[in-house]
């Protein structure tokens, strides 16, 4: 395998910066623990691995020129799980760890001079981070709600259990204590409601009959 020259490796190089920077600049836009910086700093390592590993053993027969490049698929791992936070029952960064893992790849493939792979997995990247999260969003995220319902004293009618079952929210936490000096009955609530926003979860509960409040936590 022959050797390539000083502005083919600075070409190659430089790609890698390029591409992984678009995909850095839209994890950068939405406060990612990993944002521009990040994502060049993976791709351009990457690159350099991989031109090492073709190139940098000169015509060694022993030079393999996967055996390294195996090393950054597999070591990207580390650092992509420290972009994972757990917060509660919710898990964030798994995006950005798989962007991380996706420049990394980016930079394999300027480095070995497979440019077509490279610019066709950046131009999915990003058409992926930019327009399927409002998409995602829209169908499939579960909002949860947390708030106090005030009634009118009527234990014997529990509306709003009734209104969780009619709309098909999820209750994930519930309590409820009678005030029999305020006449009240108050509903703690916690329920999940595909879809809808606070706006119009406060428009259902509103609409039952002897609600005197709503409280928002």
């Amino acid at each position: 395998m022959s050797l390539i020259s000083e502005w083919e490796i600075a070409a190659r190089l430089l790609l890698s910066c390029i591409l992984s920077g678009l995909i850095g600049l839209e994890r950068e836009s939405h406060g990612r623990p990993a944002g521009l910086r990040t994502h060049i700093l993976v791709s351009l390592g990457s690159c350099l691995v991989m031109l090492v590993s073709m190139y940098g053993f000169g015509f060694a027969k022993v030079s393999d020129p996967g055996r390294l490049a195996a090393q950054v698929v597999s070591g990207i791992g580390f650092l992509g799980a420290g972009t994972i936070l757990r917060e509660g029952a919710t898990v964030k960064g798994l995006t950005t760890a798989a962007s991380l893992w996706v420049v990394a790849g980016i930079g394999l493939a300027m480095g070995s001079g497979f440019y077509a792979a490279g610019l066709i997995v950046t131009f999915f990247s990003v058409l992926i981070l930019l327009f399927l999260e409002p998409v995602e969003k829209r169908m499939f995220t579960i909002k949860t709600h947390h708030l106090v319902v005030i009634y009118d004293f009527v234990p014997e009618n529990n509306h709003l259990l009734t209104a969780c079952s009619l709309f098909g929210w999820k209750i994930k936490h519930l309590e409820i204590e009678f005030n029999e000096s305020n006449n009240e009955a108050i509903f703690d609530i916690i329920l999940e409601a595909k879809n809808l926003t606070k706006e119009e979860v406060l428009a259902e509960i509103m609409k039952q009959k002897n609600v005197k409040r709503v409280i928002w936590k």
